[in-house]
């Protein structure tokens, strides 16, 4: 309810205050209580002997761990000075984009922040998760997780507005052409009429599933770097039994940035500063993923300014560059979601429904960005039908060599297995070429093919008893060969061994042929 100027004020003045009363502070480790620490100043309108005068409403400025928020600016290069500078020298820009929760945006004018108002249960949950933020911080700076900067609370007339200070993940130098909140749920996840109205909407999953049916390429080792960074961060989330986030996704078109250049170039000069150079370390998608040193060559040219973006490529062909970063995980798994998710459950499919358990949720998340967002440019491979051809009838010729003296029955069953391999050998690629152990160990393909290597290796390949009653010389014909043979099917990577033990030898009484896949 209070006017949005004297908010902005406000913030601008308790932090210019707090930031710079901490300066006289010496610099020492974080311990376990400065997390818990609140620091309060009252700045009245006609100021006092420790504060300045302004044109405010009298005001309290509270601020919550203030040592351990000094480190984590310090963790990601940014300056005391350069921190006021940016939130204090020029007004916050109100965004009009508000969320679901109501929550206000102010940007910062030189783009490097992002501060929110928060309620009080979620301002309490973070000075909650500070100890285990900063013990995986420590451990790995490079990630898709919000970085908090600070968290403040101004008090005027009897109303409390918490605010975090955070990165702000979609630079407003480049025109995001798409921008979307992924949770990987379908339940009532499309933006409503009132969003697609507005000039830079947000859309939801059933509309990426819509406009982006076939994914986002990369190549494979941005795509590898970006999974694990996604797989680490939604593992940490589920240890703080954190849920309900979403991926916020900005995707700029660089196909269309030649067409957009004469209407740009006013906005040039005022984000001149910001295209500069980047003061925040790890703030950008790039180097949240894989760290700095490393552009995406093969997407952008030279003349680009890609500003920290990840390249990639729609379906079409289009050469794109992508923002993203983890937003909203200050929703705990409480009573309250609890609740939420057993009434859903019951009305809809359980499943579907955004709000779920954190373990559940977080495998939901991870399955949908793997198999329906970001996908791997697959190099292009001959056609491997020949040589599967090939393969298979070599196998043919030297299993009959090997098992030359078996009974009608044994050769039966030998060429219904090959038949069956064989259809295996030929599925479509992506239930074998989709095997990719880097990412999420969840996918299909896996277990698919850890049923199939045991349906392989366990059922049809021993010969039966009366089979090696029948056939006591059963290696008479193959003394030449080798104790072992290996031939491969295509490059669906299906190995079939002939192993014979001396001991198989002497005693002739059994005969194995082990698969591996």
């Amino acid at each position: 309810q209070t006017a949005s100027s004297a908010i902005k004020g406000a913030i601008q003045l308790g932090i210019g205050y707090t930031v710079g009363n901490l300066t006289s502070k010496p610099d020492r480790d974080v311990l376990m209580q400065d997390f818990y620490v609140v620091e309060s100043v009252f700045l009245p309108s006609e100021g006092s002997n420790l504060t300045p005068a302004h044109h405010y409403p009298d005001f309290r400025f509270k601020t919550y761990a203030p040592l351990a928020f000094r480190y984590f600016r310090e963790l990601f290069g940014i300056k005391p000075d350069d921190y006021l500078y940016s939130i204090c020298s020029e007004p916050l820009i109100e965004l009009s984009n508000p969320g679901a929760s109501g929550s206000l945006f102010f940007v910062t004018s030189g783009d490097e922040f992002i501060i929110k108002t928060v309620q009080h249960k979620e301002a309490e949950f973070l000075q909650k998760l500070l100890p285990g933020y900063y013990m995986n911080l420590n451990q790995n700076p490079r990630t898709l997780l919000p970085k908090f900067y600070g968290l403040y609370c101004v008090q005027s007339g009897g109303i409390n507005i918490r605010i975090v200070v955070m990165n702000n993940v979609l630079p407003r130098a480049l025109k995001m052409h798409f921008t979307y909140d992924l949770k990987g749920s379908t339940y009532k996840r499309r933006a409503s009429r009132k969003e697609r109205e507005k000039s830079n909407p947000t859309f939801k999953d059933l509309d990426f599933l819509q406009d982006m049916h076939e994914g986002l390429y990369f190549d494979s080792e941005t795509h590898s770097a970006l999974m694990k960074t996604l797989q680490r961060d939604c593992r940490v989330l589920e240890s703080f039994k954190i849920m309900d986030y979403s991926l916020l996704l900005g995707i700029h078109i660089l196909n269309s940035t030649m067409k957009e250049k004469e209407g740009e170039c006013s906005q040039t000069a005022s984000d001149a500063k910001r295209l500069g150079g980047q003061k925040v370390l790890y703030s950008t998608a790039m180097e949240s993923i894989q760290g700095p040193g490393k552009s995406g060559d093969s997407v952008t040219t030279e003349t680009t300014n890609t500003m920290g973006g990840i390249p990639a490529k729609s379906h079409k062909g289009e050469k794109l560059l992508l923002f993203m970063g983890i937003i909203d995980i200050l929703q705990s798994y409480r009573l309250m979601k609890k609740l939420e998710h057993s009434w859903k459950a019951l009305v809809y499919d359980g499943d579907t429904v955004s709000v779920h358990r954190p373990s559940f949720y977080a495998d939901r998340f991870l399955k949908f960005m793997n198999a329906r967002v970001f996908k791997k440019v697959q190099a292009l491979k001959p056609s491997p039908s020949k040589k599967r051809c090939n393969s298979i009838t070599a196998l043919k010729a030297a299993s009959q060599e090997i098992v030359s003296a078996v009974s009608q029955e044994w050769k039966d069953e030998k060429h219904g297995f090959l038949a069956e391999g064989q259809s295996y050998a030929s599925l479509d690629d992506e239930v074998l070429g989709s095997h990719r152990p880097d990412l999420v160990p969840s996918t299909p393909s896996l277990f698919e093919a850890a049923s199939l290597a045991t349906t392989l290796s366990s059922s049809s390949l021993n010969v039966d008893e009366h089979c090696q009653r029948d056939q006591p010389t059963l290696y008479s014909s193959s003394k030449g060969l080798p104790s072992s043979s290996t031939f491969t099917l295509g490059d669906s990577a299906i190995y079939l061994t002939s192993e014979q033990s001396t001991l198989e030898t002497e005693n002739d009484n059994a005969s194995v042929l082990d698969v591996y896949l």
